[in-house]
């Protein structure tokens, strides 16, 4: 078997050889695995026929061309260019993978694994450069969407649309300081009209805000994602402006209104023509406690509730958890009763996105003084990846904060049934990165990762245990197709089914776990694949 995807030839031609081997595959035969023995037996026919198995992918991170046709700055192309210290490797999504460019290549890439759907995301600036309808339509950047959806379809894939991923256009921080504004919800909800009206017709999967908590955290309370905001000491650096015991919450909800703005007017003006589904994309570490003890099982619950209940309470029973209402006082925004009822149910499916787990210890802070208060320290816990015993939650990773915890997604999964009512789900991201923490990885030592690998049969195997307690899983997406931009670690870490070299973006080249996928999918005996051999002569 062999892949090969080259679409400029000024690059190097590379040749993969796949070696199917006796042998197991290396560092797993008679071992038990980084992810603690996965079922190696976990087969595509043990998911019902109509489970959407994917990729993901999003446009700051994947598409480059940030000048191309039209498109203007966002937020992300701001930061990288203001703040270059603040990412790992000192690089920006100006090139990425080229996937605006390549956009034919990685869909067929998709297909070719056998995958039934790919999600994507929408770059705002490139629809409305200027954030705004008044600003003009950018009818190239319609133009490119279409042909990305329409290739998404002639290949047998069905689309996932996201609408804001962390970059929204930095014309609207300028003017009004983006998400801290209430300002924001009305432009969202225009962008957002526009493209329900240009791309309704084929796209019946929306999502309309992947990771508010992501943005809110990092974006207002870190510092290290864009638009860069904190209160100086967050990091080792010190933020120009910002506060990061106030702006953080205010941005989680001016993004919970935008979502529930976009949510009715999809509902009242396109959902009975259209007859698509529209949810939000929510990402959720699981907190086990640190000991025994009733302080740290309600620590891991405030853990919980300050990551994943801060957005999934408000929009199924519209308000925050209680435990945020304790602690912030007066510095968590208030919910209206109309905004509290337009929030309530105000999705059609729920997007999961899980890597990892930690432990969570009670951490009282009554000495913290109120002029310092952070989102970080507001949960009052402390972290780790070790319990009171020593003993680690998981393998780690060369993402600092990812240990492998295939289990967490099972608990995560049958937490949601249990308390939110069971609710459509489909696992929007999913992923581990390769070992090594480096910018441009060696070819020969990135194509057998064996790790993800087991990572996925895990995980698979999690969403199988829960699905079989009753779970209501329709889907399982893998982050990443390609390797990419990752935010604040630039491209020092790589999450990809796909190798990419940053100095040669057209050459995408399969890792063995993309051919795992291929014959998971496919039906085929994928414990076969043992081992890739690359020659680049």
């Amino acid at each position: 078997m062999g892949v090969l995807v080259a679409a400029d030839t000024t690059y190097l031609v590379v040749v993969i050889m796949v070696l199917f081997l006796v042998t197991e595959i290396l560092g797993m035969a008679g071992k038990s695995s980084p992810t603690g023995r996965p079922d190696q037996n976990v087969s595509r026919a043990q998911f019902p026929p109509d489970f959407l198995f994917g990729a993901t992918s999003s446009s700051y991170q994947y598409e480059g061309g940030t000048w191309d046709d039209g498109r203007r700055p966002s937020i992300w192309d701001a930061f990288t260019h203001a703040y270059p210290e603040r990412i790992l490797d000192r690089s920006s999504g100006d090139v990425a993978t080229d996937s605006y460019h390549l956009y034919k290549d990685d869909i067929s890439l998709v297909e070719n694994l056998g995958m039934n759907a790919y999600r994507f995301s929408v770059s705002w600036s490139r629809i409305l450069p200027y954030g705004k309808l008044s600003g003009g339509i950018n009818q190239k950047g319609i133009h490119y969407y279409n042909s990305v959806i329409n290739e998404t379809l002639s290949q047998g894939l069905t689309p996932f649309m996201t609408l804001l991923h962390l970059d929204y256009p930095q014309a609207l921080q300028d003017e009004y300081g983006g998400v801290l504004s209430h300002r924001f919800v009305d432009d969202f909800r225009d962008f957002a009209d526009l493209c329900f009206k240009e791309f309704g017709d084929r796209i019946k999967h929306w999502v309309a805000i992947n990771e508010p908590h992501t943005l809110s955290r990092g974006g207002f309370a870190v510092g290290d994602l864009a638009p860069g905001r904190c209160s100086g000491n967050a990091r080792n650096w010190t933020c120009d402006v910002g506060n990061s015991g106030t702006e953080p919450y205010i941005a989680g909800h001016n993004q919970l209104l935008a979502h529930a703005a976009v949510i009715q007017l999809y509902r009242q003006k396109y959902q009975a023509t259209q007859k698509g589904i529209i949810g939000i994309s929510l990402n959720i570490d699981w907190a086990e406690p640190y000991t025994s003890s009733k302080r740290d099982r309600k620590a891991a619950q405030r853990a919980i509730d300050f990551d994943f209940g801060w957005f999934m309470d408000p929009i199924t029973k519209g308000d925050y958890p209680e435990s945020m209402k304790q602690n912030l006082g007066n510095r968590l925004p208030r919910f209206t009763k109309e905004e509290s009822e337009l929030l309530k149910g105000s999705f059609d499916f729920l997007g999961v996105n899980y890597y990892t787990g930690r432990y969570a210890m009670d951490q009282p802070n009554s000495n913290v003084d109120p002029r310092q208060s952070s989102y970080l320290t507001d949960a009052l816990i402390n972290t780790s990846y070790r319990n009171s015993k020593g003993e680690p939650l998981g393998p780690e990773t060369a993402a600092p904060w990812v240990r492998i915890y295939p289990a967490g997604l099972t608990k995560v999964l049958l937490y949601i049934k249990n308390k939110y009512g069971n609710p459509l789900v489909y696992i929007t991201e999913n992923g581990v990165p390769d070992p090594g923490n480096y910018t441009h990885s060696p070819l020969k030592a990135t194509p057998n990762d064996n790790m993800r690998v087991s990572f996925y049969q895990a995980h698979l195997s999690s969403v199988l245990k829960a699905m079989r307690k009753g779970a209501n899983v329709k889907g399982y997406l893998v982050w990443a197709l390609l390797d990419n931009f990752e935010w604040l670690t630039g491209y020092t870490i790589k999450f990809g089914l796909y190798y990419v070299d940053i100095r040669k973006p057209s050459v995408r080249i399969p890792k063995l776990s993309a051919l795992w996928f291929r014959n998971f999918l496919k039906g085929n005996d994928h414990r076969r694949i043992r081992m890739i051999e690359v020659d680049a002569n």
